[in-house]
């Protein structure tokens, strides 16, 4: 009798690691950031006051003044229309021409504390779409109390 001798073969143990779900994780997740990107973003830029920041010197001759009444109505500080209340076009192209005469022109919003919150950031949605370097607003400090 002769025996067979079997001889035994060992699987050897593969040391790689499969990348492909991987990378299709990863173009799902670049995909997904691409799109949010912009959206997060998108908004009104506004310098906010540090704790520590003193007021600033009042409007200036330099800057441009949007001013929104109580009722809603903006008024611009420039040219010989100052009193007549102006609609979305017309503060936007008003804007645009002072903003191209002069690029580097502060726009201020004054904003009445009746209206609606919308309305003055609208004003400074309006005045950045125009090219407006810097908007912000202006504001009265708190009354003192006498003790």
């Amino acid at each position: 009798m002769v025996k067979h001798s079997r001889r035994r073969t060992r699987r050897r143990l593969m040391a790689e690691i499969n990348v492909v779900p991987y990378i299709d994780v990863m173009l799902v997740l670049l995909v997904i950031f691409m799109v949010t990107a912009p959206l997060i973003t998108s908004g009104v830029k506004v310098n906010l006051p540090q704790v520590r920041a003193g007021a600033i010197a009042g409007p200036t001759t330099e800057s441009v003044v949007i001013t929104v009444d109580q009722f809603g109505d903006y008024y611009l500080d420039l040219g010989a229309e100052k009193d007549q209340p102006a609609s979305d076009q017309i503060l936007y192209d008003r804007l645009r021409v002072a903003l191209e005469y002069r690029p580097d022109t502060p726009v201020l919003v004054r904003g009445d504390h009746r209206v609606d919150y919308g309305r003055v950031v609208r004003a400074m949605a309006i005045a950045q779409k125009a090219g407006a370097p810097e908007v912000g607003l202006i504001t009265a400090p708190p009354e003192r109390r006498e003790p």
